[in-house]
């Protein structure tokens, strides 16, 4: 008698590893960034980050211009702006903020868009945790946090929101990666003079360190963008949308992680504790969204 596994154990057992493997790429992408910050500033690690991900996703996807109506070039703008200032605000706030703040305070924006969503009164029990979270996270007085930092990561978290949405119309209207290609070349283009003002002069200097500092701003993007995207890609198609979201919720703890080991941010109790109701909050917010989709499309009787 054989003990193999059931048929698609092992396939969703590599999924799970591979959405693991993407959260860390992106929380070691942004310890990196964290520490070119004094070479380039926020903004010019957005730039490196949005042209070298443009530049990787257009050779690899190819897009076509021709062909689009103007529904798709509206929802691929829309998405490229989204990309353009969600990075920003994200960078701009991780200056501020340690890593496992700053990503929890912006998993509000998904973990809202999915309460609204669900459209039932319980599902508002989970933004009340993921507000006690909030509160915690602020280690019983937020003048621990510093406001400016926390406004931006509350910006990101909108962003985060509409880039959710902005990339659902992209899907819809456009095949394949060429919607993302080329939202990602345009969310580039309006980085690019915001982050030439910041690095221009590092960047553009005839320097060794100059060539050090692109191929780092290479490794980031690889990190945070390319890998990881293309983890999830592989990933959902051997796991459910609803538990790839549930993974998805982690990020907030798989960055506190990587701020800890990687740059040496220490939280307090207090904050480790917001993180957990927050990475809750998202969780259950998740499955009940789920639980209402598929009883929306479940016959009765």
């Amino acid at each position: 008698m054989t003990t193999d596994a059931p048929p698609g154990v092992g396939a969703r057992g590599g999924a799970v590893s591979l959405v693991l493997a993407g959260l860390l790429c992106q929380e070691v992408g942004a310890s990196v960034a964290i520490r070119l910050f004094p070479a380039v500033g926020p903004l010019g690690m957005v730039m490196l980050r949005l042209v070298f991900s443009a530049l990787i996703l257009c050779a690899v996807a190819r897009p076509r211009l021709r062909g689009l109506d103007r529904a798709a070039w509206s929802a691929v703008v829309q998405l490229g702006i989204a990309l353009a200032v969600m990075n920003g605000l994200f960078y701009l706030a991780l200056e501020r903020l340690p890593l496992g703040v700053t990503v929890t305070i912006e998993v509000l924006g998904p973990l809202t868009l999915s309460i609204v969503a669900s459209r039932r009164g319980s599902a508002w029990l989970w933004a009340v945790l993921a507000l006690a979270g909030v509160v915690a996270l602020a280690g019983g007085g937020w003048d621990r946090l510093d406001v400016v930092g926390v406004l931006f990561a509350l910006g990101a978290a909108a962003m985060w929101a509409l880039y959710i949405l902005s990339s659902a119309r992209v899907g819809a209207r456009v095949q394949g990666l060429g919607g993302l290609a080329l939202a990602m070349a345009i969310g580039a283009v309006l980085a690019l003079p915001f982050g030439l003002v910041q690095a221009g002069p590092v960047l553009l200097r005839p320097e060794p360190a100059s060539l050090g500092l692109l191929g780092l701003g290479a490794a980031v993007a690889l990190l945070s963008s390319t890998l990881p995207y293309a983890f999830e890609l592989i990933a959902l198609r051997r796991l459910a949308a609803s538990a790839f979201a549930i993974m998805m919720s982690l990020a907030p703890a798989i960055a506190a992680l990587a701020g800890f080991v990687l740059l040496g941010q220490h939280l307090s109790i207090l904050e480790v504790a917001g993180i957990g109701l927050v990475v809750a909050a998202s969780i259950g917010a998740v499955r009940m969204a789920g639980r209402h989709a598929r009883a929306a499309v479940e016959p009765l009787g």
